[in-house]
């Protein structure tokens, strides 16, 4: 009777502990998204800062004409046109499809 009251016990015992891991498990799963979401968004923002503060100094800014997008183009030594966009990539473009830049 003993041996049996202890195997019921030990069951009910691990079938309570595996509903809570499970529950838990979802909400870490779910903070740790966020944090990667937000890590990425903060990684993205921070080489797109990088990357136009390097073009600012080391390349030519194109001053009366702009990317389709209305980003900021820059030339660099080999003479070809690119804008930087929001992941901290150069985007190059062709010279025809720079648009004037607008007044403001």
């Amino acid at each position: 009777m003993k041996n049996l009251f202890k195997i019921a016990m030990f069951a009910a015992g691990s079938f309570m502990i595996s509903q809570t891991s499970f529950a838990q498990t979802h909400k870490d799963s779910t903070l740790g998204h966020k944090i990667g979401n937000t890590a990425k968004k903060v990684g993205h923002k921070t080489s797109e800062i990088a990357a136009k503060g390097a073009a600012g100094v080391v390349d030519k800014k194109y001053d009366g004409k702009v990317a389709p997008g209305g980003q900021t183009i820059y030339i660099d030594k080999n003479s070809y046109y690119y804008y930087i966009n929001k992941k901290g990539h150069k985007v190059y473009v062709k010279k025809s499809l720079l648009v004037d830049k607008p007044a403001t």
